[in-house]
């Protein structure tokens, strides 16, 4: 038994002596990026590699700090990088060809991807090539992959187009069998954010509203793509893939090329040895390997214009909630501060204000509002850019502006508000809790989450719901000079697709945010030509740099092969939708404030779903020890 226990004693010293050495090595690389000194970005020939390994956000979350575990998982790429990067490398030299892989790509929505997709083909339209490699590609993916001069795809791997829509999940059963009282305040018929908690299924209203608006991005999807591959055989893949499929003998890949949808089927060294042709052999190296350029060296290498005036860019990207966050949500306290600075520390000529989320807490939108309406006390002009999607408390924020950009197909609108209280009283008398106690005034204790709301309380509570909607919808008119009427017909929290709200009078524009800053310009009396985007947030620290470039220093070094089949992809997909189910739990408890948020906007968010969902499902089988 000595042995053994000594053996053990030298085995754990091991271990132990392993975590210190491997914990000594990540400071100390840590340590000495922090105190390098900054490094000129030196770009070499080669192929620029964008590696989509993950998904495409307006403003991506920061790094976890301390993650000691597999640093090679999904990132969030900035949109307006990508674009950059890629409108840089079309009439750039040294880039000799433009490689996006999109293995691993967990999408975004359907604005983000049209404004990477026209970029990417006016790379090809200038000559620039434009490579493409998925071992099979998503909507999103191929939407971006159309626009290359060569797609290539794994033999083993295959292309499905599901399109816009999907189930949603509708909890009032489960609610039903827990005794679960839900108390919904709101005020719009198509308002079907609070829907999952009262129904068992979805409205007409609400199944009218998403099929049109379903069917608006379906349509441009397919027009983009045969725009881009007028002879691929979109259509038929879009109405019965079974039967091309079958006609190859299952074989789905085969499939896609005789169809056009793909150029080329090729393991990641094939097409890796495709990519050395034009971009060259690195010297000493296993066959395949080309010269490369990194997509992080490529955007340091380039940065940010800083010369002429200032036109600020104020970001309101994710939910938005009350209090403070990080980046990737737009909390009322961190986006005020943030404007407030900026027209009290730079001189600012004149303010857009890039949105591009589906909404959240009404009090934490209006609080954003008037802190734009500062800017503009001070005689800035303001025009808002609206992103991949600006609805309900995004649209909130946008009535600030005096005039509104957006995509075709972003997706906006969802003009209503509501309120959740769940209650416990019939889930505690299950199990023989009763609550009983003493009240001086009507509202004593209310609302009761254990004993149930009173009708005076949810009286008061809907009224002053009618009461937020009266505000939201004024606010429209104002802005829009449309009377209230109108507002309340157009309104009603329908979701509307940037063509159809461009028709009805809530955008004035269709632009990107490169068009919102020079018409900023303009309305300033500024030459749009001489002018810099100044970015009203907080950049991130040298800890956060340096750990950044740790975590993803193997990032797009060439084709990986690794984003899985298409039988993965629909895994991962039905894997967010189990990860929205545990946070739809946890919005419906938390949910305290007045609400102005869309339901449909989650269908178009990249497949992983949101972070903190994710880490909340992770939570759930862990308790269950799975």
């Amino acid at each position: 038994m000595k042995l053994l226990a000594t053996v053990w004693k030298i085995l754990v010293g091991i271990k132990d002596a392993l975590v210190l050495v491997a914990m000594l090595l990540f400071f100390g690389s840590l340590f000495a990026a922090l105190n390098a000194k900054p490094a000129k970005h030196f770009v070499s020939d080669g192929a620029l590699v964008i590696d989509f390994n993950g998904s495409v956000v307006e403003q991506p979350e920061a790094p976890k700090t301390f993650d000691f575990g597999d640093n090679s998982g999904p990132r969030q790429l900035r949109l307006r990088d990508v674009v950059r990067a890629i409108n840089l490398a079309k009439t750039d030299a040294k880039v000799k060809a433009i490689v996006i892989d999109l293995d691993g790509f967990e999408g975004g929505y359907p604005a983000a991807m049209s404004e990477i997709g026209h970029a990417l083909g006016a790379a090809r339209a200038a000559g620039k090539p434009v490579l493409a490699y998925a071992t099979a590609y998503t909507d999103s993916g191929y939407r971006l992959a159309a626009n290359a001069s060569e797609i290539w795809m794994n033999p083993m791997g295959g292309t499905l187009f599901t399109g816009p829509g999907g189930n949603q999940l509708y909890y009032k059963g489960l609610l039903d069998k827990l005794a679960v009282n839900v108390h919904v305040y709101r005020v719009g018929k198509f308002k079907s954010f609070v829907e999952p908690y009262i129904r068992a299924d979805q409205s007409p209203e609400a199944k009218e509203a998403s099929q049109a608006l379903y069917s608006a991005l379906k349509d441009d999807w397919r027009e983009q793509v045969t725009k881009a591959r007028p002879k691929a055989q979109v259509d038929a893949f879009l109405a019965q893939p079974g039967q091309l499929i079958k006609a190859e003998h299952g074989d789905m890949a085969a499939a896609n090329l005789k169809a056009g949808l793909v150029d080329k089927l090729g393991d990641p060294l094939a097409f890796n040895k495709r990519v050395a042709e034009l971009a060259g052999q690195v010297s000493g190296k296993a066959e395949g390997t080309f010269n490369t350029i990194k997509f992080d060296d490529y955007i340091a290498a380039n940065p940010l214009p800083t010369s002429g005036d200032a036109i600020g860019v104020l970001t309101v990207a994710g939910d938005i909630v009350d209090g403070s966050a990080g980046p990737g949500t737009a909390a009322g306290e961190t986006v005020t501060k943030a404007m407030l600075n900026g027209l009290a520390k730079k001189d600012l000529k004149a303010l857009v204000v890039r949105i591009d989320s589906p909404g959240g807490s009404a009090l934490a939108s209006e609080r954003i509002r008037q802190a734009i309406l500062a800017a503009k006390a001070q005689g800035l002009p303001v025009v808002v850019s609206m992103g991949s999607v600006a609805a309900s408390g995004g649209y909130w924020v946008a009535t600030s502006g005096d005039t509104i950009f957006a995509e075709p197909n972003t997706i906006t609108g969802s003009i209503g508000i509501f309120g959740i209280i769940p209650t416990f009283e019939n889930s505690l008398k299950k199990i023989g809790i009763t609550s009983d106690g003493v009240k001086t005034t009507p509202l004593s204790g209310q609302p009761d989450v254990f004993g149930g709301t009173s009708p005076e309380v949810d009286a008061i509570l809907q009224s002053d719901i009618e009461q937020g909607y009266q505000r939201f919808i004024s606010r429209v008119s104002q802005a829009r000079h449309l009377t209230t009427q109108r507002v309340d017909e157009i309104g009603q929290g329908r979701v509307w697709i940037g063509g159809s709200a461009h028709q009805l009078g809530l955008v004035d524009r269709f632009g990107t945010l490169d068009d919102a800053i020079a018409e900023a310009a303009r309305r300033a009396k500024l030459d749009p030509a001489k002018v810099h985007a100044e970015y009203l947030e907080k950049q991130p620290s040298k800890w956060e740099v340096a750990l950044a470039n740790l975590l993803h220093k193997n990032d797009d070094d060439d084709a990986s092969g690794n984003g899985g089949d298409a039988f993965a992809i629909i895994a991962r997909q039905q894997h967010a939708l189990l990860n929205q189910a545990i946070g739809d739990v946890k919005r419906l408890t938390q949910g305290g404030s007045v609400q102005a948020r869309c339901l449909e906007c989650a269908g178009f968010a990249p497949a992983h779903g949101a972070p903190a969902d994710a880490s909340l499902w992770s939570l759930a089988l862990a308790r269950f020890g799975l």
